[in-house]
C-alpha cells in the first residue's frame, strides 16, 4: 500500500474520541499517526494499521517548494 507523510487515513474503526481520520507523520515498519480530532500521536505496526485502512485521502498537507 502506497502511503506518504502528509496524508489521511479514513479507518473502518473510530479513534476513542469519535474521530475516524488520522494524520500520517512518519512511515517505517512503524506508522506515526495523529488523530485529526483530538490529536493525540501514536505508534502502530505497518501491517496492522494497513489492515484497518478504509481509504487514503492524498496531499493532506502541501509541500512547498
Amino acid at each position: 500500500m502506497d502511503i506518504q507523510v502528509g496524508d489521511i487515513l479514513r479507518m473502518k474503526k473510530e479513534h476513542p474520541c469519535g474521530s475516524k481520520e488520522m494524520l500520517v507523520l512518519r512511515i517505517g515498519a512503524d506508522f506515526k499517526l495523529k488523530c485529526t480530532g483530538c490529536g493525540r500521536e501514536f505508534m502502530t505496526p505497518r501491517s496492522k494499521c494497513e489492515k484497518k485502512i478504509k481509504s487514503v485521502i492524498r496531499n493532506a498537507v502541501e509541500e512547498e517548494k
